[in-house]
């Protein structure tokens, strides 16, 4: 059973990354990479927070990212964003902060249940183990918000209500990445 996982470990982590970005977001790519060191464990998939403007849809879009940013956003990028989504895309858009998020293969289920604790413990609130073919974990903050902000080109808020948006997106990734600095510090 360790030698297969083994070989899933070595098959995931040779694999080239799929995501949009094509690489680990820098703020998360440390606790990666100690995870990855760990005999028992590797990641699969990993954020560290971000502020995007995409598509409004109940079903996943191709190229539903309008503007993405992996760090803080200063008021005049945000306007600057929306004055060019606005110029291309003419149905309803979102904006949404997301926190961080990890999923992490274990070699067994108690390897599972100690990392999940770590991440309780880091602030980590909405980690839990996967049933699935593999012990799968995802370790899963809290820290987000998400609400319409455009539609048919035009911004529906005012500018003071960017400006708060603003503050407390920056707000909630700083919160984000304090978590990820402690769980890292925790394994």
């Amino acid at each position: 059973m360790a030698n297969l996982f083994q070989q899933q470990k070595t098959k995931q982590l040779s694999k080239s990354d799929k995501s949009s970005i094509g690489s680990w977001d820098r703020k998360i790519s440390g606790l990666c990479d100690l995870i990855n060191k760990k005999k028992n464990y590797y990641t699969t998939s990993s954020c560290a927070g971000r502020v995007v403007l995409l598509k409004a849809s109940d079903v996943k879009q191709p190229d539903a990212f309008l503007y993405r940013t992996h760090d803080k956003i200063s008021f005049n990028e945000l306007k600057k964003a929306l004055k060019e989504t606005g110029e291309k895309y003419k149905e309803m858009v979102e904006f949404q902060q997301t926190s961080c998020i990890l999923h992490v293969a274990c070699a067994n289920l108690e390897d599972a249940q100690e990392i999940v604790n770590k991440a309780k413990e880091s602030g980590w609130k909405r980690s839990g183990i996967m049933g699935g073919k593999r012990n799968m974990v995802e370790l899963h903050s809290t820290e987000s918000m998400s609400f319409p902000i455009m539609d048919k080109g035009e911004v529906l808020v005012d500018d003071n209500f960017l400006r708060l948006i603003v503050s407390e997106a920056n707000n909630k990734l700083k919160r984000v990445w304090k978590k990820i600095e402690r769980l890292k510090n925790t394994l």
